[in-house]
């Protein structure tokens, strides 16, 4: 197989300021170039050349303006067998025209079947000319069949993933050195360490957790919420939302501390630093990637009831669920639990370890996909 991997416009492969795509690529290529031929198109930026080569992996950049047209035009006499789209069914006829020959799969990593981006005509041209789809949940499988059952058969949900050998569980004893070496770098020792990782957006609903820390501390004065994120993957700047974020952490700002965005690969480690992750998102969400390295980090979770982020979550396995994803007393009273119940955030840390290793890595994804390519 000749293999194409198609990004969207908004950030560069590899994950150098991070992304859900790109980081699932970085982690899936190197197991399709052991094997075959692999190029992976997305946009220019100041940290890249237009063009390289690295461990066999080809990358092409054109700029964020121009991207999809000056992409298509390149696949032109490329003979790619397979040509995989990321997020942009409304781009598919553009790479049909382009490769007639190549087979095209369609990757959604969010509800792009919306009536709000795309027309039902444009919808079912994108679904014709794939041979197939897959989606990062169940969530997001169903927000194209049910409006389009003609996608039903070649709709399929691949499960993202994370290398293992980046994280050290955080009861092994490099896990214990790591989470020393980041606790005191933040000034947390002796804390207790609550962890929300994130895009400061109101849809991620940090704000939620601030206000929960009002009643944690109560019981846990030697609690702390570390929030890590920028408003918008690696942009550190204010806006209105995270001056309201700074503003009502105020009055608690010896129990919240901003970090502030960090490059994907010392999430890891950062994720060692806590007791537990906490996901408050408020939206639909897609299946949020942190879930996966929350549990490769060997933590707890706590999630909401929202979009795809409970497929991966089982109560009283691997964390819990929230259903009151809007009140911050709903985590508050979890939160509290798993602080007093150190055993149980213990276990539920390591079974989550345990069933990432079973189902989440980035060599079963890969596996699933060349199959659906051989398939195709």
């Amino acid at each position: 197989m000749n293999l194409a991997f198609i990004c969207t416009e908004k950030l560069p492969a590899p994950a150098v300021k991070g992304g859900a795509i790109q980081l699932m690529l970085d982690g899936i290529s190197p197991y399709f170039s052991q094997k075959y031929s692999v190029t992976i198109y997305s946009i220019t930026d100041p940290l890249l050349p237009a063009e390289n080569t690295e461990n066999g992996i080809a990358y092409i950049r054109f700029p964020r303006s121009s991207f999809h047209e000056e992409t298509a035009h390149n696949l032109k006499g490329k003979s790619f067998t397979h040509i995989h789209v990321f997020n942009r069914p409304n781009e598919i006829w553009r790479y049909k025209q382009a490769s007639p020959d190549s087979k095209l799969i369609l990757s959604l990593h969010n509800d792009m079947f919306s009536t709000r981006k795309l027309k039902s005509n444009q919808a079912l041209t994108a679904i014709q000319d794939c041979d197939a789809i897959t989606t990062v949940s169940e969530y997001i499988k169903r927000t194209v069949t049910v409006r389009y059952p003609e996608a039903e058969e070649k709709t399929h949900v691949v499960y993202s993933g994370v290398d293992f050998s980046k994280f050290y569980p955080s009861g092994s004893p490099e896990g214990i050195k790591m989470k020393d070496l980041w606790k005191n770098k933040y000034g947390l020792q002796n804390k207790k360490v609550i962890l929300f990782i994130g895009r400061l957006s109101r849809t991620k609903g940090p704000h939620l957790l601030i206000r929960a820390m009002e009643e944690i501390i109560k019981e846990h004065p030697d609690a702390v919420l570390v929030i890590v994120g920028g408003k918008w993957f690696s942009e550190n700047g204010i806006n209105e939302y995270v001056q309201y974020l700074y503003d009502e952490s105020e009055p608690l700002k010896k129990h919240i501390l901003f970090t502030k965005y960090i490059p994907s690969e010392e999430i890891p480690n950062v994720l060692l630093m806590g007791d537990m992750l906490v996901c408050s998102s408020q939206w639909h969400e897609p299946l949020a990637r942190i879930h996966y390295e929350a549990m490769a980090a060997g933590l707890p979770i706590i999630t909401t009831d929202r979009g795809g982020n409970s497929e991966v979550i089982i109560n009283e396995m691997n964390g819990y669920v929230i259903k009151e994803y809007d009140q911050p007393k709903a985590f508050a009273a979890h939160i509290s639990d798993l602080l007093t119940s150190t055993g149980l955030s213990a276990a539920l840390g390591k079974n989550g370890r345990r069933y990432a290793e079973m189902n989440f890595s980035f060599l079963k994804t890969a596996e699933k996909l060349e199959q659906i390519y051989l398939n195709a």
